[in-house]
């Protein structure tokens, strides 16, 4: 039901500098809208002893690891301890959390990424929201617009959500795991602690503590070897 993926259910609010914003919803893809404007809020009342102003509306901490050849837009904040990798590219409107990592090759924008998540080898990360600790493998990416470019509906048995948005990518919840070389179609929204098989064309939605094995094949972890 599309009640089981509300932001309560989904993530960990105290582990995002994000918490605030996201709180006022019910959805994660309610939120998606309004990250800019957050960012262009937040940023200036952060602690000058723990972030730095670099460049126009860009935050980062003074303990995160930029490589040389990374490229920031603004406005976005990156947290502490995060990192970028060589090559990372964020577009804009991005919140990268604490010990997240945006690694060698991979873009983002208008995305929340929560403390430890990682998109560490060739990442598309578009329009889109991780939790806690959630991960994806090489080469996965988050799909946001419909080839027809009509706005995204959300499904979930004999439920639908017009969400108003032309562009979402993908809600991962805490402790996801996404196989390599993953496309998470636009609209995917994937529950806590669910594993995502290598090589998957995910659409919809994945119940929390579920492997997604291909479409159709979909199992609780207790019911398996818990191996991706």
């Amino acid at each position: 039901m599309i009640k089981d993926y509300t932001i309560e259910n989904m993530f960990d609010l105290e582990e995002t500098i994000a918490a605030e914003y996201l709180s006022t919803f019910t959805y994660p893809w309610e939120a998606l809208g309004g990250i800019k404007e957050f960012i262009l809020k937040k940023g200036p009342t952060l602690p000058e002893e723990i972030f730095e102003k670099k460049g126009e509306d860009i935050w980062i901490a003074r303990s995160a690891k930029i490589h040389p050849s990374a490229n920031i837009s603004g406005p976005c904040i990156i947290d502490e301890e995060a990192e970028l990798r060589p090559g990372a590219f964020i577009r804009g409107s991005v919140i990268i959390g604490k010990k997240a990592t945006v690694g060698n090759s991979c873009e983002c924008k208008n995305s929340i990424l929560f403390n430890r998540a990682e998109v560490p080898h060739f990442n598309y990360v578009g329009d889109s929201i991780f939790g806690f600790r959630a991960h994806t493998g090489a080469g996965a990416i988050t799909s946001n617009i419909k080839s027809d470019r009509k706005n995204i509906v959300l499904k979930d048995g004999d439920e639908v959500v017009e969400t108003g948005l032309r562009k979402m990518g993908a809600m991962l919840g805490d402790l996801v795991e996404v196989g390599c070389n993953t496309v998470l179609n636009p609209g995917s929204v994937v529950g806590r602690g669910a594993r995502i098989y290598p090589l998957s064309p995910v659409r919809g939605f994945v119940p929390a503590g579920h492997i997604f094995k291909a479409p159709g094949q979909v199992v609780k972890i207790s019911d398996t070897d818990g191996a991706i």
